[in-house]
C-alpha cells in the first residue's frame, strides 16, 4: 500500500489529494462544521460522564443511532426497509 504522497489507499498519482483539492467550498464548509459538531458532542459526552453515572449516560448516548435513523427517514426520505427497522429495534433493545 502506498503512502499519502503517491495517493495512498485512493491509488494512482495524487489520488487522495487530487480528490480533496477537487472539493467545492460548500462541501468543505459542511465537512468542517461536521468536524466541529463531532468535537462538541464529545465534549458534552465527557461532561455528562462527569456529572452522572456511566450506566445512565452511555445508553442515552447510544440512543442517537435510532434517532438518526428516524430523522433520516423523516427529513431525508431514506427508505425504511424491514431490515433497517429490525436493526434499529435491535439497537434500541440493546440499550436496556
Amino acid at each position: 500500500m502506498g503512502d499519502c504522497a503517491d495517493g495512498g489507499a485512493a491509488g494512482g498519482r495524487g489520488g487522495l489529494w487530487a480528490e480533496v483539492r477537487g472539493l467545492d467550498a460548500r462541501t468543505v464548509t459542511f465537512l468542517a462544521l461536521s468536524g466541529l459538531a463531532t468535537g462538541l458532542s464529545w465534549i458534552c459526552y465527557f461532561r455528562a460522564l462527569q456529572m452522572g453515572p456511566a450506566s445512565r449516560v452511555a445508553p442515552l448516548d447510544k440512543l442517537s443511532v435510532p434517532l438518526v435513523m428516524v430523522f433520516a427517514w423523516l427529513l431525508l426520505g431514506e427508505k425504511m426497509t424491514p431490515a433497517v427497522v429490525a436493526g434499529g429495534l435491535l439497537i434500541t433493545a440493546g440499550l436496556w
